[in-house]
């Protein structure tokens, strides 16, 4: 099994004995010329208009949100190698933890149920919460994690679209849910990575590298493998591959962790991400601290250069406009580089966006607003970096801007 793992990059791989990485064709594919379209009409959309048809190029402002997994089974070869291909020119590893404490791609140790068909396999055995049916008002329940398998156990699972029916009443029903706006066209025959793989294929498209350091599921330390072992596994699994510390930008949603990199590995600590997940954005002004427990020049100070809020966060609605948010504009103040997550993960527009849009929603009512939020991140906010399920629609914004 081992043997025959990432044979779709194969051929990436091979080319980059050479020339270090691959030629690889980028192609925007019809999504950004379709999302221009449906914009109100005015400057923006004839700026963005007037660059249809123009050569793509690779950008580290689009970064591939688990790969492209608005259409592709995430963290996998193949959701990869469409972002690359879409101009992402840094791709993400959300990094966990198998058994025998090797690293590996996935958004949650605790998500196999989800987005793999281990509920359908010999597997289904070590799942801490066995698939329970739907029932008396109660949906579909299971969990199982990666803690619970090695390495080659790992590697035996096939991806599938992250979802899951919560009436089903058999395993093969609950692979079901996926969203109507998604597809499972593209999961046969994907294939899971570790990080290690991750990193080998990354360098090979020629893209940069921005792991996420994923809350565990089980107690730590694990098995004598503490948070900081963990922590700093990440970091040496690019340094053994010899990938200079100017190229990674490894996140993390807890503080401790974007805190040790600075003070162990400082070149890999230069450019950590904090993820903030500090949603009370109301609460933001009163600072108070259950809420608000560091402002933005307390983390400057601390030695954060990065921080990475959700995209509602940085952006708020006034008179019928997407200004900046006053977090945005204290974290532009005091130096911080601010990165931003996930556009095209909400789906059609119509109907406001749902969580991503939630502080501009009275404004939401177009596919075109992805363009008008993603001008407005990259002007008046001045992110550096925007996470998207679909690059290609970053992307052709970044190259028709010039970013």
């Amino acid at each position: 099994m081992i043997l025959h793992r990432l044979t779709v990059a194969a051929s990436v791989l091979a080319a980059t004995a050479l020339t270090g990485h691959a030629e690889i064709a980028l192609d925007y594919g019809p999504r950004p010329y379709y999302l221009v379209d449906k914009m109100e009409d005015g400057p923006l959309k004839e700026t963005l208009a007037a660059c249809i048809g123009q050569t793509p190029e690779r950008t580290d402002f689009s970064i591939g949100h688990r790969g492209a997994p608005l259409m592709f089974p995430e963290h996998t070869v193949e959701s990869n190698m469409a972002a690359a291909r879409m101009g992402a020119g840094i791709l993400e590893c959300d990094v966990t933890f198998t058994r025998d404490k090797e690293l590996v791609c996935r958004h949650a140790q605790n998500d196999l149920h989800t987005t793999t068909n281990i509920l359908l396999t010999d597997l289904a055995d070590r799942c801490v919460t066995a698939f329970t049916p739907a029932g008396g008002g109660a949906p579909a329940t299971a969990e199982c994690r990666t803690s619970e398998l090695t390495l080659e156990e790992f590697r035996t699972l096939q991806p599938k679209m992250d979802a899951a029916d919560g009436s089903a009443t058999t395993p093969e029903a609950y692979q079901g849910g996926i969203a109507g706006f998604r597809t499972d066209l593209y999961t046969n025959g994907a294939q899971l990575m570790t990080h290690a793989e991750a990193i080998r294929l990354f360098k090979a498209l020629g893209a940069k590298f921005t792991p996420e350091l994923k809350a565990p599921a089980v107690e730590m330390p694990f098995d004598g493998f503490t948070r900081e072992d963990y922590a700093q596994k990440l970091i040496d699994e690019y340094k053994a591959a010899g990938i200079p510390p100017e190229d990674v930008w490894a996140q993390s949603f807890n503080l401790d962790d974007v805190l040790y990199w600075i003070a162990n590995e400082p070149a890999f600590g230069a450019q950590a991400v904090y993820l903030m997940d500090e949603y009370d954005i109301e609460d933001y002004d009163a600072m108070d601290p259950a809420t608000w427990p560091n402002s933005m020049e307390e983390l400057k100070g601390m030695g954060v250069n990065y921080i990475a809020p959700p995209m509602w966060m940085l952006v708020t609605a006034e008179n019928g406009e997407i200004v900046p948010s006053e977090l945005a504009k204290e974290a532009r103040a005091a130096g911080l580089n601010i990165v931003t997550w996930t556009l095209e993960r909400s789906g059609p527009l119509a109907s406001g966006g749902g969580w991503y849009f939630q502080s501009i929603e009275s404004v939401t009512d177009n596919d075109g607003v992805y363009y008008e939020l993603l001008d407005a991140l990259a002007r008046d906010v001045g992110v550096v970096g925007v996470f998207s399920d679909w690059p290609a629609t970053v992307t052709f914004y970044a190259n028709c801007m010039g970013l």
